[in-house]
Parts: structure tokens; C-alpha cells; sequence
């Protein structure tokens, strides 16, 4: 059986952040995670791609944005390319142009905390 995929946009290396904790989160769950961060590097020992675009993954399971709005209008269509079955738009992603653009494109999308979504809590990580 093949593990889940989800792409984390805006990972971070710093462990206080949301970015890497949701990293942490899907990993524990069982997902195979693929951050995404334009600094690139490595986070929690996994290879950290540029962009969404970058992925050798055709399809993903899930994407979860750690972004400001701005930036998230910018990534959805990139988003749009892999497929997922759902989108994670974390608390202070989304507004109202946020969401019409998702829908425009046919996204899942779930305004929710991604942490909470797999079942651990952001405190405990």
C-alpha cells in the first residue's frame, strides 16, 4: 500500500513555526511529505523543493499553505497542477479572493488547521 502524499508550502527549518510543525504533523501520520520553501535546503532531514513545480510527483494527495494571501493567489495555480484531493488553507491563508480563486479552479479546499486535520495538535509538537 502506498503511503499518502502532501506537499507543505511554506515549510520552515524553524521548529516553533507552524510550516515545520504541520511538516512534523503529516509525518507522524504516515504521510510521505515534501516541503516546500523557496530557500530549498533540507527540513526535519527531508529535501525541501522550490516550488510545487519542482515535485518529481505528478500527483499529490494533499497540499497544506503556510503563506500570506498574497502569496497563496500566486501558488494556487501551481497547486491546481498537482491534483490534490484537498487544500489546506491554515488559519491566516485564506480570504475571500483566496477562496474564489480555489474554487475557480476546482480545488478541495479546507479552511482548517492541517495539524488538527491529521489529529495532533500544533501544542504538542
Amino acid at each position: 500500500m502506498t503511503r499518502p502524499t502532501v506537499a507543505v508550502v511554506g515549510a520552515s527549518a524553524d521548529r516553533r513555526k507552524f510550516g515545520n510543525k504541520a511538516v512534523r504533523a503529516f509525518r507522524n501520520a504516515g504521510y510521505d511529505v515534501y516541503p516546500i520553501n523557496l530557500k530549498a535546503g533540507e527540513i526535519e532531514g527531508l529535501t525541501v523543493y522550490r516550488s510545487l513545480d519542482e515535485l518529481p510527483l505528478e500527483r499529490l494527495d494533499s497540499v497544506s499553505i503556510y503563506l500570506p494571501p498574497a502569496v497563496v493567489l500566486d501558488v494556487l495555480d501551481q497547486v491546481a497542477r498537482k491534483q490534490p484531493g484537498e487544500v489546506w488553507l491554515n488559519p491566516g491563508t485564506a480570504t475571500k479572493e483566496v477562496v474564489a480563486r480555489a474554487e475557480t479552479l476546482g480545488l478541495n479546499a479546507i479552511q482548517a488547521c492541517s495539524i488538527l486535520g491529521v489529529g495532533d495538535h500544533p501544542e504538542r509538537l
